[in-house]
């Protein structure tokens, strides 16, 4: 297995931070999600089990997350979308298998949509569109509405760590422009297989039969895991992530 980190820089500076395995194709690319980094649990088990398999496997950091450059609070959707396109069109070669955690299902669609010939089919896990607008902004409380409305800045306390994090008012409002849950069907070569965890405190399941109404694909198929939570990162939900993937590579032929 490929341990060493690799950076790529982008047309306008931007610094790219990744890991790579080579290996047979359809290859699977991991899109993580909002303020969690390449090395979090289910990338490195799966970049683990590609290796393994002989699969070609490729995961990275959006600007602001991890290793790669830039600050978490300069980010926007637009910004971190532009990212993974650039690791999908640069880092990556032949039909690609996107799996998308949280945020990363929203980056996976919108790849499905720019780049049809080259997404092979979609593992997502608790996909979160539009979250911004659709899930974040509807649950703040009082205090955080305030302090967006006045300064542009919130300090968000983590929901898996003893820490705050940035939210900005620019990442609410930008994020409007990429929005799909209203929008018109994306069409994806291969199968679409999400998980969602049936006790998962972010993104609601009846989020994710929004998602599997929004796209139009071979098959698609919503799996419900009873006492699932957020992250699926149990033994068993990585075992099972693992399985769809596979799954979801092997349906091409």
């Amino acid at each position: 297995m490929q341990e060493r980190v690799e950076v790529a820089a982008k047309p306008d500076g931007a610094k790219i931070a990744y890991r790579r395995e080579s290996g047979k194709r359809p290859g699977a690319l991991f899109c993580g999600g909002f303020h969690s980094d390449m090395d979090g649990g289910k990338a490195t088990f799966l970049h683990a089990r590609a290796a393994e398999a002989g699969v070609a496997f490729t995961r990275f950091d959006y600007q602001g997350h991890g290793r790669s450059s830039g600050a978490f609070a300069e980010g926007a959707i637009g910004a971190w979308f532009d990212d993974a396109l650039f690791v999908l069109d640069r880092l990556t070669e032949g039909p690609q298998v996107i799996v998308g955690s949280s945020m990363g299902g929203w980056m996976a669609l919108l790849l499905a949509r720019a780049r049809p010939d080259r997404v092979a089919g979609l593992a997502l896990i608790a996909p979160a569109p539009d979250f911004p607008r659709k899930l974040m902004l509807p649950s703040l409380p009082a205090d955080a509405r305030r302090a967006l409305e006045e300064t542009g800045l919130w300090d968000r306390p983590s929901e898996f760590a003893d820490e705050s994090y940035p939210i900005t008012a620019r990442l609410i409002e930008e994020s409007a422009a990429h929005e799909l849950l209203d929008g018109p069907p994306i069409p994806v070569a291969g199968p679409v297989h999400i998980l969602h965890g049936l006790a998962d405190e972010i993104v609601p399941f009846d989020h994710a039969r929004r998602v599997v109404d929004l796209v139009e694909a071979p098959s698609v198929a919503l799996e419900a895991i009873k006492g699932g939570d957020h992250r699926l990162s149990t033994d068993a939900d990585l075992a099972r992530l693992w399985d769809r993937v596979q799954a979801v590579r092997g349906a091409q032929g």
